[in-house]
């Protein structure tokens, strides 16, 4: 069994593989890499095939979405430590080193990521994931060095080892082990929020999750979906929601959930005035898919609410961050004081 598992999943990413693999393939030797092909239409397989023989390849029927393309695919890689990679991703010297000794010595370390910068501007950080995921007090998902819209240029700011609440899927190193006894990412999600989610299971379990500045990525970001794109508006909205009823303790879940459904109606007017109508549309769909997704996801939360052990919340934000942003003019990460 291979230590280390470099995992690409994609689909008609034909024009990032032949880019960025050969990165993958310079600076990962200690490492095995595979592309899982999420029933692709294009010539990737056959790009693979022909032009880079070293790569493990596993086909699967059909387009799994981000999730089920995971969870099939890594159920048929034995090793000790996975790392999810997007396929839009540059990578550096040594980048494996760190993510992987931070999880080595630290049992209870499940995740970690490493400093994802832009490949477009490699002096700012990139959108998704930049250097940790945080979250807010209701459930609203932020990184260090992005807060809503505004991405931060790198200048060494955030270059100290810390906790943090989630690891960004774009370059997600985890224990294996770990990754499968809980189920790997949610299946019901498809895509978008799946490792925000992830991260919190393994948090209410008493895991820890890490970022670590000393490993260092360039990504390109929104190559499946823009930003404005309405079926990615109805995934984040949904899964936002489904994440929140499956992690929240009982105490807090009225409280937390009920401010939410009103935010999402001020975005839904939002959206509206901005001349976005299908946005909208995707919300109102997200909400009425939501509560037909309870029934399943209460099972999930049954297990979850009956494995917290002593949750290792760090990386809450116990504030409102819209309104430290909006109202406070907190435009800065490190304005927020989030303690270590």
């Amino acid at each position: 069994m291979t230590k280390t598992a470099v995992v690409i999943l994609n689909w008609n990413g034909q024009q990032y593989l032949r880019k960025f693999l050969p990165s993958v393939i310079t600076h990962s030797r200690n490492a095995e890499i595979w592309v899982i092909d999420n029933g692709s239409t294009d010539d990737s397989v056959k790009l693979i095939e022909e032009e880079f023989p070293t790569v493990s390849l596993l086909k699967l029927p059909k387009n799994l979405g981000f999730t089920g393309g995971y969870n099939e695919g890594l159920k048929q890689i034995p090793a000790d430590y996975y790392v999810l990679l997007n396929s839009d991703i540059e990578v550096s010297e040594n980048w494996l080193s760190r993510p992987i000794e931070i999880l080595e010595n630290n049992p209870k370390a499940a995740a970690c990521q490493p400093k994802i910068l832009s490949y477009n501007d490699k002096r700012n950080f990139e959108y998704a994931g930049a250097a940790g995921g945080f979250i807010d007090i209701l459930g609203y998902p932020f990184c260090r060095g992005r807060l809503f819209h505004i991405v931060e240029e790198d200048k060494k700011q955030f270059d100290t080892e810390r906790e943090i609440f989630w690891a960004s899927g774009a370059c997600f190193f985890v224990k294996a082990d770990i990754y499968h006894a809980f189920g790997g990412l949610n299946s019901l999600f498809f895509a978008h929020m799946e490792e925000i989610e992830l991260c919190w299971r393994m948090k209410n379990a008493g895991y820890s999750i890490h970022y670590t500045p000393e490993s260092v990525v360039y990504h390109v970001g929104g190559g499946t979906l823009s930003n404005d794109n309405s079926f990615k508006s109805y995934l984040n909205f949904r899964n936002g929601l489904a994440m929140l009823y499956i992690n929240l303790p009982s105490s807090r879940l009225f409280w937390i959930i009920f401010p939410r459904l009103i935010l999402d109606g001020v975005a839904g007017l939002s959206y509206l005035l901005h001349g976005k109508p299908k946005n909208l549309i995707a919300i109102i769909r997200a909400h009425f898919h939501f509560y037909g997704m309870i029934g399943k996801l209460k099972t999930i939360r049954k297990e979850v609410q009956e494995s917290r052990v002593s949750p290792n919340m760090i990386g809450l934000y116990n504030k409102l961050l819209i309104f430290d942003f909006s109202i406070l003019r907190k435009r800065r990460f490190d304005k927020l004081k989030i303690p270590n």
